[in-house]
């Protein structure tokens, strides 16, 4: 039992890594406000 606890931590903690690599990744893109990305998203044809 506590091999599946320890793995389903690892597993965890590695998608966490993941996630903070991506932030990284996008921390220098530029900032949009929501009225900004609603008019985008629609004027695409997604909402």
């Amino acid at each position: 039992m506590s091999a599946l606890v320890n793995e389903a931590v690892r597993q965890m903690m590695h998608e966490d890594l993941e996630d903070l690599a991506a932030f990284t990744q996008r921390a220098p893109e530029s900032e949009i406000t929501r009225k900004a990305l609603l008019a985008n998203l629609k004027r695409h044809g997604k909402l």
